[in-house]
């Protein structure tokens, strides 16, 4: 058997394999009964997962922004701006996917209000991170000399 040939069917077999799945997912993720308002389906639980990534991007962000400004802490505040932008990015990707696969309204169990939340909310995390991100570079570049 030659490498072309091998790789070929390294790659195809897995692809096959959730080419059969998917059918059987799909009827999994379907939900053809109405659901209460106090039951966590998998849309509402991804939703919820997306909006506390992003408000722990929020926190963070804020905490970041603070130290880089100098009121709080003596660090530059670079990793918290990090840590948010990722956080954030990670909230809007996850609701992003949420609102797209739901099929349905609010109240439908789609987790679709969830979603949008989550979407806002890693919105402003990543904001509060990339302004921290930008205070912290410029509070560690070195001071120019003041001529005059």
């Amino acid at each position: 058997m030659s490498v072309r040939h091998l790789l070929t069917a390294a790659v195809s077999v897995p692809l096959a394999i959730a080419g059969l799945a998917t059918p059987a997912a799909a009827h999994v993720l379907t939900q053809p009964d109405p659901v209460s308002a106090y039951s966590l389906t998998t849309g509402r639980l991804w939703s919820l997962v997306a909006a506390l990534l992003g408000l722990a991007g929020v926190v963070i962000g804020g905490l970041a922004l603070a130290r880089a400004a100098g009121r709080l802490g003596t660090g530059s505040g670079r990793r918290g701006a990090v840590v948010a932008l990722v956080a954030g990015l990670a909230g809007m990707v996850i609701g992003g996917l949420v609102v797209a696969a739901a099929e349905g309204g609010p109240g439908t169990g789609y987790g679709i209000v969830g979603g949008f939340v989550a979407l806002v909310v890693g919105l402003i995390a990543m904001v509060l991170g990339g302004l921290a991100l930008a205070r912290s570079r410029r509070a560690t570049a070195s001071p120019r000399p003041r001529t005059g």
